[in-house]
């Protein structure tokens, strides 16, 4: 069984000790700094020195299960060990994500929150300790600190720490195992390979890759992502650098273009499951405006939308996990389009915009700028991608400009920065620091950040990396992510509308606390441990000419901007103290930085947080507000989750609400999924009737949420989600992962405008998603079945529509079958027809073929000499099966192709010159057809098609003496003769005479054909046969006629 254990780390070496065993190093990336004595002090604030952390709450045992519509079980686990205060969601979402161990294998498998917090928590702390951040005494606090934070959902990390930190040195998992991905040897200053796969596990989330137009780095990024995927990451790279297909090779043929290898990338995502769980792989790519292939990148994910609905149309699992969706590419990944303000501003002015070459900058071809955005935004109508993000603004706050541009960004486009770079993750729950007066409590605040804030930076050194030039610039730039989620619970306990100025107010001073406080915390590190290398020096792997020789000035000067934009926060009465916190908070990390740098290059972003948040019982993810307030969770593994919004009654409270009336309401949202007033059916002659919430009509706007719900009409406006990011993104490291979410009946054009206004607020990414634009989607405001089906929890209809849907559905499948029904064209009454007579060994027959106006044929008749013969019927059966294929639309090639070559009696020699051997009535009639009707048949398959013909001396006066005639005395004229003469024939002239001369050869040829009158003909080809000893053989297929 595994034991959670809280032992202390043997003291560390001292700093002279490590300076004595440090050698040389062969790297610049080692800095020249000596280690400084000083240690972080680490100050309790939160737990308390006489009681272990996990002994301050209460403890239950539960059952995590999870199952699907049909009460199949998706997940199990008995006998659980979690908080009290922690909800059912938290609990399965925690002990199905992130326990480690096989569910099957009780012993082997972690049971307990206690243990999955421990090891990760111990472990940070082990090293922190080790590391020199702080001293073995400071190192308990900050143990005690991190647990209790995490244990009490404060804070939480990425998932790839929950899956793999602390596994190798608390249960010693992967100690055999085979060598792990790079890590940074500060020693010996470069990075190196690990000998074990969890030593140094993989502790980032978001990673950023390069890649080059040569074949080994294109295949060598999909390997990368692989291992990324493996451990529970995503990563975005962008594909700009590869040669579009528009473009020439050296040796002169087309090259590929980005597109083909994203399909290899596509399913790589797809078959690697990230840290080996139900948890998707996630993969941003990106592609600048100027491409060649930009058109092609912009269309190629809605393209593969539309083969998912034909596929679903066609009866094929349209679900999250089903068959349509699985059968399509780019499912796997989002898209995005990288665009300049050049690009947007020819766009909105309808200008002309150049593509141009990778390879030499040279113009490719010309396209409307205006048309190219206008297909972004139906291509997000459609699917929701691509995405924008604007190279103006990244550019703008970038921190290392001295280093070089920033070219992509990670999967959720959060993590902004260099290429080949690593940010691990972490988030707030800003519910939490809500005091019971209603204040936010800024320090409380402030000192979560300080604890996070360094357990991530001690993550950096530990953690591994997929490439060794990761693993470099990890450690050169040591970018993390602190972020935050639960803000739309914030903002609703507050009693305030997400849109508003009051919320953006909020948010603002918020984010401008944490991200101010966490610059300043990363000044005092620097201090101590220096400033991240980078910071000095430019260079870094995989660039070895930066812009500038250090990033100092760049650094200052985003700061700066951080600092000036406090000012245009909205001003507000009401949060006037929080918006005084951030000014101080950012004067003191300018000064601070300008004093001794700072040890992180980057420190927050606003991740998605979507796992994490359940973790934390948050309500809302990120920045986000709630999609609805009652909606449902579609798993990657399978299964439904329910999800209930639990900050209405808080907001209620704030509002002036009694608890009669909360609980009324709290009932009305459970009942019907939403908060408005609703109209049900009454039974009887009633007729409808109005189920009134108990809100008051002017509150309705506190409650609104990204989508509809499932039985209301509100919604958060596309401008208040773009106002709410913009009130953030000015104090953001990186930038913010948010989705524009627009109702179903959203128009293209409103989906360009916003793009065009988030440019205008200067975000740096905006993905926008139109509800209901997938076919099946893992969050809906209603519950659904595995296709996708919108259900109630009774399984009846989600509203009562009932009869009506039924009626709509019935209209829609007849429509559906009549335009699946082809269409029988039929011949006039008077039509022109093609009369043939035909003769094979014997059997004589007509065919009569009546034609369209097209002269193409419509109808067969075939009439047999012999009337009343099983021929005869059996040919007028194939007539009429031929006429009727002919009039649904079957092209005749095909029937040629399926009944050509038929062999049954009778078959023979015909006297059609094109067709001179039959293998059936059904073989000639369907060649003849061919002959007639389909062009260049007649000389695809002539008998004489290979063979040139040419005069040959003497051959008409022999025919004319040979031809048998009536009259004895009656000649043969000269054109008579020459139409007998073909070269098929040449056969039938034997010459018994010899001629001397020119023609010699030709009567020493002609001369085997003499006693050979009874040859017979070869029954697969009609050719003349040859004597071959005792038989004959056919020297045209090589058929044999008796033993040889």
């Amino acid at each position: 069984m595994i034991a959670a254990r809280e032992e202390l780390v043997k003291p560390p070496a001292s700093p002279s000790a490590r300076r004595r065993s440090a050698r040389p190093s062969p790297s610049r990336f080692v800095s020249d700094r000596r280690v400084a004595p000083r240690r972080l002090r680490i100050e309790r604030f939160f737990s308390d020195p006489k009681v272990k952390p996990f002994d301050q709450i209460e403890w239950e045992k539960r059952t995590a299960e999870i199952t699907d519509d049909t009460r199949k079980v998706i997940f199990n686990q008995e006998g659980v060990e979690v908080p009290k205060a922690w909800s059912p969601l938290a609990t399965k979402v925690v002990c199905s994500k992130y326990f480690y161990g096989d569910p099957q294998k009780s012993e082997e498998r972690e049971y307990s929150v206690k243990q999955l917090i421990h090891r990760v928590t111990r472990t940070i702390a082990d090293w922190g300790v080790k590391d020199g951040y702080f001293s073995a005494a400071d190192g308990e606090v900050f143990y005690d600190e991190l647990t209790w934070l995490c244990v009490n959902q404060y804070g939480a990390f990425n998932s790839p720490v929950w899956f793999n930190v602390g596994l190798y040195q608390q249960y010693h998992v992967g100690k055999e195992s085979a060598r792990g991905n790079w890590y940074y040897h500060r020693t010996r200053g470069e990075a190196e390979r690990a000998a074990t796969q969890y030593e140094y596990p993989q502790g980032s989330a978001c990673f950023i890759q390069n890649v080059e137009d040569n074949m080994e780095s294109i295949m060598h990024l999909a390997y990368s992502e692989a291992m990324l995927f493996k451990y529970g990451s995503g990563t975005g790279t962008d594909l700009t650098p590869i040669r579009s297909s528009k473009e020439k090779l050296s040796g002169g043929g087309r090259p590929s273009g980005p597109l083909s290898f994203l399909k290899v990338y596509d399913q790589v995502a797809n078959v690697v499951k990230s840290g080996g769980k139900t948890r998707r792989a996630a993969k941003m790519n990106t592609l600048r405006d100027w491409h060649g292939d930009i058109e092609e990148f912009i269309e190629a994910k809605e393209k593969e939308e539309r083969k998912a609905w034909a596929l679903i149309e066609q009866g094929y699992d349209g679900s999250f996990n089903g068959n349509a969706y699985a059968s399509v590419m780019y499912q796997n990944e989002n898209l995005s389009v990288r665009v300049s303000d050049e690009f947007m501003r020819a766009a909105i002015e309808g200008r002309e915009w150049w593509t141009r070459s990778v390879t030499t900058g040279e113009p490719l071809e010309k396209k409307d700028a205006g048309l190219l955005l206008d297909k972004i935004a139906g291509g997000t109508w459609i699917c929701g991608d691509p995405g924008l993000q604007y190279d103006g603004a990244i550019q703008k706050w970038h921190t290392c400009k001295g280093t070089e541009p920033i070219h992509s960004t990670n999967p959720c486009s959060e993590y902004v920065f260099l290429n080949n770079t690593a940010c691990n993750l972490a988030s707030l729950n800003l519910l939490k620091f809500k005091r019971e007066d209603g204040a936010f409590d800024v320090e409380r605040f402030k000192a979560a950040v300080r604890i996070f804030i360094i357990a991530q930076e001690i993550l950096v050194d530990n953690s591994s990396y997929p490439t060794k030039a990761i693993a470099e610039n990890s450690h050169i730039f040591r970018s993390l992510g602190l972020g935050y989620a639960n803000l739309g619970s914030l903002i609703m306990d507050e009693g305030l509308p997400y849109d508003s100025d009051e919320a953006r107010a909020l948010a603002g001073a918020v984010t401008a606390i944490m991200t101010g406080h966490a610059y300043e915390q990363s000044a005092e590190i620097a201090a101590i441990m220096g400033a991240f290398d980078g910071y000095r020096d430019a260079r870094c792997a995989g660039v070895s000419k930066p812009s500038a020789p250090d990033n100092v000035e760049s650094m200052l000067g985003v700061i700066e901007q951080h600092r000036a934009a406090v000012e245009d926060i909205h001003p507000s009465e009401k949060y006037g103290y929080l918006k005084e916190s951030a000014r101080a908070c950012w004067v003191r990390a300018l000064e601070r930085g300008r004093e001794v740098g700072y040890r992180n290059a980057q420190v927050t972003v606003l991740a998605p947080t979507g796992t994490i948040a359940f973790l934390m019982d948050c309500d809302t993810t990120g920045i986000e507000p709630d999609i609805a307030l009652v909606k449902y969770k579609l798993l990657a593994g399978g299964g439904t989750l329910k999800i209930v919004n639990r900050t209405v009654p808080g907001g209620l409270r704030s509002l002036g609400y009694g608890p009669e009336e909360i609980q009324k309401i709290v009932a009305h949202i459970e009942q019907y999924d939403t908060i408005e007033d609703v109209t049900v059916e009454a039974s009887g002659e009633q007729g409808p009737r109005v189920v009134r919430s108990g809100l008051k009509p002017e509150h309705l706007c506190v409650f609104d949420c990204a989508c509809k719900p499932n039985r209301g009409g509100r919604s958060i406006l596309a401008l208040a989600h773009l106002s709410m990011m913009a009130a953030a993104q000015p104090f953001i490291s990186g930038a913010i992962s948010k989705t524009v979410n627009m109702p179903c009946e959203t128009t293209v054009a409103e989906i360009r405008d916003a793009y065009v206004q988030a440019w205008k607020m200067g975000l740096k990414c905006v993905a926008i998603y139109r509800d209901g634009s997938k076919r099946c989607q893992p969050l809906n405001t209603r519950k659904t079945t595995a296709e996708g089906e919108a259900k109630t929890a009774s399984g009846a209809p989600a509203d009562g529509w009932e009869a009506r849907v039924k009626e709509l559905e019935a209209e829609v499948e007849k429509l559906r079958t009549e335009l699946r029904r082809p269409p029988r064209r039929r011949l006039p009454e008077t039509r022109m027809a093609v009369n043939h007579k035909f003769n094979i060994a014997g059997h004589e027959g007509y065919l009569n073929v009546g034609l369209f106006e097209n002269n193409q044929p419509g109808e067969l008749f075939i009439t047999m000499a012999k009337e009343g013969s099983t021929i005869g019927g059996l040919m007028d059966t194939i007539a009429t099966l031929t006429s009727i294929a002919l009039q649904y639309g079957v092209p005749l090639a095909t029937l040629v192709k399926k009944f050509s070559h038929q062999r049954f009696e009778p078959s023979g020699i015909t006297k059609n010159p094109d067709i001179r051997f039959a293998s059936s009535i059904t073989d000639y009639i369907f060649r003849w057809l061919a002959v007639q009707f389909i062009p260049g048949y007649r000389e695809e398959t002539s008998p004489d098609r290979n063979q040139q013909e040419l005069p040959m001396p003497g051959l008409i006066e022999e025919i004319k003496k040979r031809v048998n005639r009536p009259v004895p005395y009656l000649p043969i004229d000269d054109e008579e003769a020459a139409s007998l003469a073909k070269p098929s024939e040449i056969a039938h002239v034997v010459t018994s005479t010899p001629t001397p001369g020119p023609i010699a050869y030709a009567q020493t040829t002609t001369a085997t054909f003499v006693n050979m009158a009874d040859a017979p003909l070869c029954p697969n080809c009609g050719h003349v046969t040859v004597r071959a000893g005792a038989c004959f053989k056919c020297n045209n297929c090589g058929e044999s006629l008796g033993c040889s």
